[in-house]
């Protein structure tokens, strides 16, 4: 048996939900630009409990949105996963931002999936993955201009998805395979199967000194006067 509660607070989306041995049992989400994490977060966590019949102490381990993403919302995700996992004394699980992403498409033998999220000017954090949605390029800040991903440009279909998507189609060169997927974000749902592999092999964090996967450091920007 492997209960584990997911949460995905690396972007807009504040996402929780519950699966049991891989399998979702509930989701509760909430796509807001006004990031509404702070508010929402632990109110979702107890309406997924409540909805999927469970209590906390049902509960096997707490998964986590790692990063890349934002600042704040990858804060509150990990401080709130470290507490449950203090208070309950079970496992943490860390799942990448990006390779859960990536996990929302199927696509055919030699296609890649380039899983972005967009960040400052043209900048995008992005990794690609092969069809079986093995990592085959790791984690990158990068700027994107009209040779981006030129390395995977004999590939049938180029999948790009995710926010980042959106500022590609206008650079990218127009004669090559893309495929953009701008409308998806990361959610809690496809980590189900990712923290349960993770639990099955023991992949766990240790609680005390786990730190989100920010990419780059952050800076803190000052209101103008």
């Amino acid at each position: 048996m492997a209960k584990i509660l997911n949460l995905e607070t690396a972007t807009t989306n504040c996402s929780v939900s519950i699966a049991d041995k891989g399998d979702l049992v509930c989701l509760k989400e909430e796509n807001s630009a006004n990031y509404s994490h702070s508010e929402q977060l632990h109110v979702f966590i107890e309406q997924a409990l409540q909805e999927a019949s469970m209590a906390f102490s049902d509960l096997d381990a707490i998964a986590v949105s790692k990063g890349p993403g934002s600042y704040t919302g990858l804060r509150i995700g990990v401080s709130a996963a470290k507490g449950l996992c203090f208070s309950l004394d079970v496992p943490l699980i860390s799942v990448p931002t990006l390779e859960s992403m990536a996990s929302q498409l199927d696509v055919s033998e030699d296609e890649v999936i380039v899983a972005m999220l967009d960040a400052r000017r043209m900048e995008v954090y992005s990794a690609v993955y092969d069809h079986h949605g093995e990592e085959i390029r790791e984690t990158r800040a990068e700027v994107i201009d009209a040779a981006s991903f030129m390395e995977f440009s004999k590939r049938p279909k180029i999948h790009l998805i995710g926010s980042g998507a959106e500022k590609c189609r206008e650079i990218l060169p127009k004669d090559r395979n893309f495929i953009f997927h701008t409308g998806a974000f990361p959610s809690s749902k496809e980590m189900a199967v990712l923290s349960h592999k993770k639990f099955e092999t023991g992949q766990f964090e240790d609680v005390a000194y786990f730190e989100p996967y920010y990419l780059k450091d952050f800076i803190l920007q000052k209101k103008k006067t």
